[in-house]
């Protein structure tokens, strides 16, 4: 594989947990860049050393995206190729990454996808809950007030509805989706996504 002889940013998807679901793609992309853009270096570089990588590691997480975006531009302005990469799954899903890229596209630079994992599509595939479609919502508020209103607005889609949720909350919020979108509504906990404690729970919201 050749990478593009423009200037480029590549969005690669990263595994969400196990290594192996990392595409040979994403390797000859990460393998080839001139740098790697990573929300953690820390994370990204066990990644690397794990596929025996090497590469310059630049930090953008959601905390600096858009001043890290002028400096992702000045690179690839300069002639560089960039990799984009999170901790897990696909950049600007409910991670660091959209800013960058609206950013950059605006600029006139040339943006290329390396899909792979994602873990909101992963939950959906095993779960056996997909009528009619779905909407993928992210995260819900961390305010109890906020999230049942936000639940509010759409317990009368008639979609599959799709949240990531903290640990530490998902007992509060699974009790007021069943308060806010009927206890009788089928539901679907997944965690561990790919790892080796890997969990399904399949019920009523009211039995979850």
């Amino acid at each position: 594989m050749s990478l593009h002889d423009l200037p480029t940013l590549y969005v690669v998807a990263t595994p969400i947990g196990n290594l192996q679901d990392i595409s040979l793609r994403a390797l000859e992309v990460l393998k080839n860049v001139d740098a790697i853009a990573a929300e953690d270096t820390r994370h990204t570089s066990h990644l690397l050393s794990h596929f025996a990588i090497q590469r310059k590691l630049i930090a953008v997480h959601e905390h600096n995206e858009q001043k890290s975006a002028q400096l992702l531009l000045e690179r690839l302005h300069s002639g560089e190729s960039i990799a984009l990469v999170t901790d897990a799954g696909t950049p600007g899903i409910s991670d660091p990454g959209a800013i960058v890229v609206d950013v950059l596209r605006e600029a006139g630079v040339n943006v290329v996808p390396v899909p792979g994992a994602s873990a909101v599509v992963t939950a959906l595939s095993a779960s056996g809950i997909t009528a009619n479609g779905f909407l993928f919502h992210g995260f819900l508020p961390a305010s109890g007030s906020q999230r049942r209103k936000t639940l509010e607005t759409l317990k009368d889609y008639p979609v599959t509805l799709v949240f990531y949720e903290a640990p530490h909350r998902i007992a509060e919020a699974l009790a007021e989706m069943a308060a806010e979108l009927g206890g009788e509504r089928p539901a679907a906990l997944c965690r561990e996504l790919t790892k080796l404690h890997e969990t399904f729970y399949r019920g009523t919201l009211v039995e979850l």
